[in-house]
């Protein structure tokens, strides 16, 4: 056996129909010319594909610009107005977009990092647009009430009665859930306008420096929110009901309590904010009596019946209830 045709180190070419005997294609022969076709075709092959994805990711790009470009005009003529103008009730349309239970289904989130989950972003976004058209709407504020606080059952009597986006809900301190909350969010938002979404938020309940008393047996606090996952999973999903067309961060006030008293109040703060990404929120908690205070009463309340109701609040007379 010749030793130059099996020498160490090298391997034999693959045995193919045209190449029963294993063969070396040499320079010049007919497999050499149908080699290099093959290797030609498969480069021709490769460059067409990379050309085509480079064409797809330019188009991709530029839709996105030009939807960003369409919002802000947009933005600019229909948000220029009052947050107390009424809100007229619009009947249901067959042009109106999904459920808002099957947005949130949907939806992705951006610190993932994933090209499908910028691209449900935008559709979502997008889809919340058209549910806001019109310049008859003003975005809802959702106000949490805990049965907590005392003479709680009065307090959806004197919100502000020229405001009709502000949606009160009042919830079972004792017996509700995190479910329980987040469907009724979602009910009222779907009652409201479909596929709408809160700017503003207030929630009213118990607590103190660095915590909140939300449910019985849930207090959130830094590290609590931080070990126990149904607490985390709440403020993730409650963030999923937050506008994305919101040209300033989602605003939640908490009322009731004041939770900026010590360091871990602001610990807690950012803990919420970073869990709720990448939608943007802000939070704040002012004391009553301050002039931060008395803006974020006048936004939700009648301040007349605000007053009213805080000097009843801890007393058993029945003035307030004949008043009202």
């Amino acid at each position: 056996m010749n030793p130059a045709a099996k020498s160490p180190g090298t391997s034999p070419p693959p045995r193919t129909a045209l190449n029963p005997f294993n063969t070396v294609p040499r320079p010049g022969s007919a497999f050499w010319g149908f080699e290099q076709r093959k290797r030609r075709v498969r480069e021709q092959d490769s460059a067409e594909v990379i050309q085509r994805n480079f064409r797809k990711h330019l188009r991709m790009v530029g839709s996105r610009r030009m939807k960003a470009q369409t919002f802000a005009e947009r933005r600019s003529k229909s948000f220029n107005r009052s947050w107390s103008d009424p809100t007229p009730v619009k009947p249901d349309s067959p042009h109106e977009p999904r459920d808002s239970g099957d947005l949130q289904a949907s939806c992705g989130t951006l610190d993932e990092g994933g090209l499908d989950d910028n691209i449900d972003w935008e559709e979502e976004r997008e889809m919340e647009k058209l549910a806001c058209e019109g310049d008859d709407f003003v975005p809802p504020k959702i106000m949490l009430i805990s049965s907590k606080v005392p003479k709680a059952e009065y307090v959806p009597t004197i919100i502000r009665r020229d405001d009709p986006s502000i949606i009160p809900i009042l919830y079972d301190h004792e017996h509700a859930t995190f479910d329980d909350i987040l469907e009724e969010i979602e009910k009222k938002l779907t009652a409201y306008r479909r596929g709408s979404k809160f700017w503003r938020m207030l929630i009213f309940c118990q607590g103190g420096p660095g915590h909140l008393y939300f449910l019985k047996n849930k207090v959130a606090t830094f590290a609590k929110v931080e070990k126990e996952e149904d607490m985390s999973q709440f403020w993730r999903r409650l963030s999923r009901f937050m506008s994305k067309v919101n040209p300033e961060p989602n605003l939640i006030h908490i009322m009731g309590c004041y939770v900026l008293g010590n360091p871990n109040g602001v610990k807690l703060f950012q803990k919420l904010k970073n869990l709720m990404r990448p939608y943007s929120v802000e939070f704040e908690s002012p004391l009553e009596l301050s002039a931060q205070g008395k803006e974020m009463i006048e936004m939700y309340f009648d301040f007349r019946l605000y007053r009213l109701w805080k000097t009843r609040q801890h007393s058993k007379l029945l003035e307030y209830e004949e008043f009202l």
